[in-house]
């Protein structure tokens, strides 16, 4: 258990200036903590009466009789249903959900993206562009993988999802996650957690902003089971940051926006709902620095699955099948003997779609560039194109370290159904399945011959 006690200007998280209140280590901890003196009730989770004049709440990402469940009591100047009114339904035409299917757009097939370009006047709502959906929102099962495009700071402004954790992959500017259990700064080779239910309000510390985001409609993201690899390596526990509690005590016109089984509903309430003085449980948003992942590869030949590079899982009601896992390519050593070290030519049941943070993956000579994307869809063939081929094939293979390199992948045990912004308004690059159509026949049925 952590237990930390911060102090904030209360206009901080509005205005974007000011020291930032901390954070608290570890995965899955039970932590508390308390911006204001003894905030936090001792021994009880519901006196008759919390100190402050606060109420006591809690906060519930599990059914309370799931194993391990997950819930956190928090201490706020108003109870969250002061948070919400009456609502109206608004459309957001750029956000969406699974299923959602066009009969006039073909999922199938090997896709790559360029860079999308952000515009002006978008924020965090307005700026979600939504690249492919798995699944089903309405029975929390799949999820869907999206752009962010961000110029302007939510004012006055606050958004929560009921259908979904949101992964946060940052590519390019530096974002302020403003949440009621505390704030998360995020910028570039970090990623964070937003769980569902979890009211924050996004602003822009340095833009323009564009970065990834999977939407996980299914069980929360959890670090893998090591198995052999043991208790060390990959993605620690102790890299992972919680935000320590931080709260507004603000009277002013908001409005709350919620999404809700795919639709998107607005209600207007008269104050900041980040109200939360004091906060203790398991259930919390969280940052991580990807520079802290320790890959483990083979030291003498072959190529290992690519499962040993996921940061984070989601799992499915099929063991060993993800809902989603997160994977991450890194900068890495590479010194196996007599082997191809690229990623080899496969198709298998995973869908995988990949981004890339900077630099140049190793599978893909050209073409796959910073703040891009690419779609492999389940049971279709992919590889390293040509000039990656011959140059995996026919190089030196002394020991080499592979620098200037972090992309990652969003895979999914589900088909990811291309949206119709996707198809026809992304930058998505034709000739992409081109970049295998210059490999060559190099058969030759003499005896011993490579």
């Amino acid at each position: 258990m952590n237990k930390d006690i911060a102090s904030l200007d209360l206009q901080m998280a509005a205005t974007g200036v000011g020291t930032h209140p901390g954070y608290m280590p570890g995965w899955g901890n039970d932590f508390e903590t308390e911006a204001l003196p003894a905030a936090l009730p001792e021994g009880m989770n519901s006196p008759q009466r919390c100190n402050y004049g606060l109420y006591g709440e809690q906060l519930s990402g599990t059914a309370f009789t799931a194993p391990g469940p997950e819930r956190t009591w928090c201490y706020r100047i108003r109870p969250s249903v002061k948070h919400v009114h009456r609502f109206e339904k608004i459309d957001m035409p750029h956000w969406k959900s699974a299923p959602h299917m066009d009969a006039d757009i073909i999922s199938l097939g090997q896709y790559r993206w360029n860079p999308l370009e952000a515009g002006e006047g978008l924020d965090w709502i307005t700026g979600m562009r939504t690249m492919t959906t798995a699944g089903d929102v309405n029975t929390q099962v799949g999820m869907a993988s999206h752009i962010y495009l961000v110029t302007e700071s939510m004012v006055d402004s606050y958004f929560y999802s009921a259908d979904s954790e949101l992964l946060v992959v940052p590519q390019q500017g530096r974002l302020r996650f403003a949440t009621e259990l505390g704030v998360i700064d995020l910028e570039p080779q970090e990623i964070a957690i937003l769980p569902r239910g979890l009211v924050y309000r996004v602003e822009v510390l340095e833009g323009p902003c564009r970065g990834f985001v999977c939407e996980n409609y299914g069980q929360k993201f959890d670090l893998p089971g090591r198995g052999p690899i043991g208790a060390n390596c990959l993605a620690n526990p102790r890299d992972f940051k919680t935000p320590v509690a931080a709260f507004e005590d603000r009277e002013v016109n908001s409005t709350v926006t919620v999404k809700w089984c795919g639709g998107f509903h607005r209600t207007q309430i008269g104050h900041s709902p980040l109200d939360v003085v004091a906060w203790h449980g398991n259930y919390a948003p969280c940052k991580y620095d990807l520079k802290t992942f320790c890959p483990v590869g083979a030291i003498l030949f072959d190529h290992p699955d690519p499962s040993i590079f996921t940061v984070l899982t989601a799992p499915s009601g099929v063991e060993g099948t993800a809902n989603i896992d997160f994977v991450l390519f890194r900068e890495r050593w590479m010194v196996a003997e007599d082997t191809f070290r690229p990623p080899w030519y496969h198709k298998n049941v995973m869908s995988e779609l990949m981004g890339n943070i900077y630099g140049q993956y190793d599978a893909k000579e050209e073409g796959f560039v910073p703040g891009g994307m690419s779609l492999h869809n389940m049971m279709l063939p992919h590889g390293p194109d040509r000039d990656a081929f011959e140059k995996a094939s026919m190089s030196n293979l002394g020991p080499n370290k592979l620098e200037n390199t972090m992309s990652f992948m969003f895979e999914t045990r589900f088909p990811q159904h291309l949206t119709a912004f996707a198809a026809k308004e992304a930058p998505l690059q034709d000739d992409y399945i081109d970049c295998w159509t210059s490999l060559e026949k190099k058969f030759d049925g003499t005896p011993g011959r490579k």
